[in-house]
């Protein structure tokens, strides 16, 4: 379904075959597992860069000021144009090294779910008033001893770029639940338990993370 409904185009001179179509649908399906939804609805096109593509845009320097110049990406979703961008390079390695606790696939598909409730907030759609509770505490708790660790200079099984906002927060999550089941259970028993019951699923089951 999801290679029938979502169109793949390559980008930088890139041709598009089966093995990236596969490899990109297959990882991002993983999120979709043991859930009654949608082939992330908001979503159209796929495109795909040979490796790390260069994108022009605005950084906030401070109060009025603002600069512009070229950020290096393996990735990003454009949420009001329905499509997402990704390396294909880091998609395949992703892909190859399933314990590693980055993937570029698993993090913008994240954010297709985060986007379908209407708000790059954090949140998917949760079932329950007080699944949403329960979600919006413990993400803040966790977002908030993320950021402190940032700050601090303190080791992080979380990558940190999740410190940048609760959007971010929660595609880095989902990176950890999915690549590093078993140490994030151990570190972030609250996080876990959250993710797991919105996914409907224990990682660890399949996991090929090796037991710290």
């Amino acid at each position: 379904m999801f290679l029938d409904e979502k169109r793949f185009e390559g980008c930088g001179g890139l041709e598009v075959g089966d093995e990236i179509c596969v490899t990109i649908a297959a990882q991002a399906c993983l999120l979709l597992l043991h859930r009654q939804t949608d082939y992330f609805p908001h979503l159209t096109t796929v495109l795909v860069y040979p490796s790390t593509y260069m994108v022009e845009e605005q950084r906030h320097v401070e109060g009025p000021i603002w600069e512009e110049g070229k950020s290096a990406r393996l990735g990003e979703t454009g949420r009001k144009l329905g499509t997402i961008v990704l390396a294909w390079d880091a998609s395949k390695s992703g892909a190859a090294d399933p314990a590693d606790g980055k993937n570029v696939v698993l993090h913008e598909f994240a954010h297709q779910l985060d986007y379908e409730n209407g708000a790059e907030d954090g949140a998917p759609i949760l079932g329950t008033r007080a699944q949403q509770l329960s979600w919006q505490k413990t993400m803040r708790i966790e977002f908030a001893s993320l950021r402190a660790a940032d700050e601090t200079g303190i080791p992080t099984l979380l990558d940190t770029y999740g410190a940048t906002n609760p959007a971010e927060f929660f595609a880095v999550a989902v990176e950890a639940f999915f690549e590093r089941p078993r140490a994030l259970r151990a570190r972030h028993p609250n996080l876990y338990a959250e993710l797991q019951r919105y996914f409907r699923h224990d990682p660890v089951e399949f996991s090929a993370e090796t037991a710290k």
